[in-house]
């Protein structure tokens, strides 16, 4: 095995896990055995423990002194500040990157967009993963590398959230509609148009998911 293949199973490892607590296979507060998990995977505990420190970093998990991991909890207040955050920067940030895009920027949106309606469409386990990916595709054009890195990090920490937020397929539709109503602001330069787009699209997946933990 080459040191690069080394690097990369710790990552592997991490993106089996976050699927599994993405898609609630690994509910909230269950514990994650290191041991358990390293014989399933065939592998040692040393890129398991590596893994799992990567997942905290991402928020998925937690760890406790002498307890171990344990799937981090879902909250209606991390929820909120994760997407109240997101609300002071992402919209400027797409603004930002609407009036620096360039076509080759507009297609990799697209293709972004395609898959992350084929998740939706699927309920995948990846919903999260692919959102962030169409939602960063429009702020990359604007090349700013600490903005990119703090959403980024933010959709990260909202994945589990996402997941959550279209458990109601009845919701489908209305992302998809509002995904496409924001790619094509985006897409015509109307970077105004974009960042208010962005903002409404955030404050309603809020909404709902303000009114699915206050409905228990």
């Amino acid at each position: 095995m080459t040191l690069l293949e080394k690097k990369a199973l710790p990552e592997r490892i991490a993106d089996v896990m976050r699927s599994r607590i993405i898609a609630g296979s690994l509910p909230p507060d269950s514990s994650i055995r290191q041991d358990t998990l390293a014989a399933e995977l065939g592998v040692s505990k040393i890129p398991v423990r590596e893994a799992l420190a990567r997942l905290e970093q991402d928020g998925l998990i937690i760890s406790q002194t002498n307890r171990g991991f344990f799937v981090a909890p879902l909250s209606a207040e991390d929820a909120y500040d994760v997407f109240a955050l997101r609300l002071k920067i992402e919209p400027d940030a797409v603004a930002y990157g609407c009036d620096r895009a360039h076509p080759a920027d507009h297609k990799l949106a697209r293709k972004a967009l395609d898959e992350l309606n084929a998740a939706i469409a699927g309920h995948t386990p990846d919903i999260g993963a692919c959102n962030r990916a169409f939602h960063l595709s429009l702020i990359r054009p604007g090349q700013r590398r600490v903005t990119l890195q703090v959403v980024e990090r933010l959709h990260l920490l909202a994945e589990r959230y996402i997941f959550k937020h279209l458990e109601s397929t009845s919701r489908n539709a209305r992302a998809e509609a509002e995904h496409e109503a924001l790619f094509e602001s985006w897409t015509s330069g109307d970077a105004q148009a974009a960042a208010a787009r962005t903002a409404a699209h955030i404050e309603a997946t809020l909404a709902d998911l303000t009114e699915q933990f206050e409905a228990g």
